[in-house]
């Protein structure tokens, strides 16, 4: 059984810093490319950044520079990290590879204030 928790969201002042995790079960993760993804209220889910089997990143205009995605394949977990937060930022947050293919999991919350 496929199965993706994420977690690490949370109420965070404007310029302050999360962490997100997402732990993978039921696949063989080492061998799949990984996207996190966010789904702000009353839009669309949109990819925030993916990292491959090597390690290689990519990042929307958005974030650029300010979130850093990771992977460890020995935890089968990747990660987030998000600095400078921005109002906009705001959202739930979801793992999944990429691109996405496996069910959605429960997402975690980010919430930034002005």
């Amino acid at each position: 059984q496929v199965q993706l928790v994420e977690s690490g969201g949370g109420l965070v002042q404007a310029g302050g810093s999360l962490r997100l995790s997402c732990t993978v079960s039921g696949i063989i993760f080492g061998i799949r490319h990984m996207g996190w993804y966010r789904q702000a209220p009353g839009k669309q889910r949109e990819l925030v950044t993916f990292i491959t089997v090597t390690s290689m990143t990519n990042y929307a205009d958005s974030v650029k520079g300010r979130f850093t995605i990771s992977r460890d394949n020995a935890r089968d977990t990747v990660y987030l990290q998000m600095n400078s937060l921005k109002p906009e930022d705001t959202a739930v947050y979801y793992c999944n590879t990429y691109p996405s293919g496996i069910d959605w999991g429960q997402g975690t919350q980010v919430t930034v204030s002005s």
